[in-house]
């Protein structure tokens, strides 16, 4: 790159015209731009998860002085473990307007936000807890009975939840809390199918199962956390297509529902495809099986690699591989009469 003071100069003696300069210069910038495009394209997953040397060490810090509030007020309320959840979330809101909203600091700010998530759970947990008096219970008729309560109860529980992350992310733009927020749909999702498997059981428009159904019913569960598991991730590539360039919040926002997409998208998959039982961890050994998991497998490498999404491909891989090394160990440990700890 020529220096200004060498173009101030080559003006000066006549050698180039002022025109010429700004040509030159805005030839230089257009360059620029397109090695800045080039480069971050060589990355297709430019996650901002961590900000530097810096951040990590704002990071430690935060998780000691949140665990030094914390420890402080069981020392100074003790028993009071809703206020202590309160404050917690009233001091990781505060703490955030400096680390997130003035110094924008990538790891501490995630850190930051699931502290704040989880004691406005805990919070709403001993609320609702409290006012619906809700009891463990000790017979199945009291399970029962608690149909209008726990659908109240979980609903508030998970509406709350969503609600306060909702607003977080609204003033802090934290990424990690569109997973959160994921999961907690995925929840009241689970909850009003078993409402309403539970009324059509009392209103007799559904046969309540007998002991030999229950693998089959467990199987037929499956298709619940494969159907969330096919919405959040077609949230995920919306957001993807949303944000092509991968250059805002968005495309943080769908790694963190491909992470959470992923589980849910792999195990009803692998369950099915190698004739899993449900009920007793069985993977019948048959080549069938085999042959589905390889094309399973395959099936997820080509979708990740389509959508060049390696927070799709890397939980994928890492279930499959663990299971496989589950499997190993277990079946060498049977056969050879060696403890699985001992193999491993």
């Amino acid at each position: 790159m020529i220096r200004a003071e060498t173009l101030d100069k080559a003006i000066a003696s006549g050698l180039i015209s002022q025109a010429l300069r700004d040509q030159l210069e805005a030839m230089e910038r257009s360059v620029a731009a397109e090695a800045q495009r080039v480069d971050d394209e060589g990355d297709e997953e430019n996650l901002r998860l961590v900000g530097g040397g810096n951040d990590l060490f704002i990071t430690v810090g935060t998780v000691l002085l949140n665990a030094g509030i914390f420890f402080v007020l069981i020392t100074m309320l003790p028993g009071q473990t809703f206020w202590i959840a309160c404050i917690l979330a009233v001091f990781a809101w505060a703490l955030a307007e400096i680390v997130t909203r003035q110094h924008r600091m990538k790891l501490s700010s995630s850190v930051l936000a699931l502290i704040f998530i989880v004691a406005i759970l805990v919070a709403l947990a001993l609320g609702v807890r409290a006012s619906f008096d809700i009891r463990m219970p000790e017979t199945i008729w009291q399970l029962l009975a608690l149909r209008q309560t726990a659908s109240r109860a979980g609903y508030l529980f998970l509406g709350g939840g969503i609600a306060a992350a909702v607003i977080y992310f609204w003033r802090f733009r934290v990424p990690v809390l569109a997973g959160v927020i994921a999961i907690a749909f995925t929840l009241l999702a689970f909850l009003q199918t078993a409402i309403i498997l539970y009324d059509g059981v009392t209103t007799g428009a559904v046969a309540p199962p007998s002991l030999e159904d229950v693998p089959e019913l467990l199987r037929a569960a499956l298709y619940m956390p494969l159907i969330c598991g096919l919405i959040v991730f077609s949230t995920a590539v919306a957001f993807d297509i949303h944000d092509r360039d991968r250059r805002k919040i968005w495309s943080d926002c769908a790694f963190w529902l491909h992470v959470v997409s992923a589980p849910m998208l792999v195990h009803p998959l692998f369950i099915m495809a190698t004739g899993q039982n449900v009920a007793f961890g069985h993977i019948a050994p048959d080549a069938n099986a085999t042959i589905m998991l390889t094309i399973l497998i395959l099936s997820f490498v080509y979708v990740a690699l389509a959508i060049d999404r390696r927070s799709l491909l890397v939980p994928t891989l890492a279930y499959f591989g663990s299971l496989g090394i589950y499997y190993l160990v277990n079946s060498a440990s049977h056969s050879t009469g060696i403890p699985p700890f001992a193999l491993i």
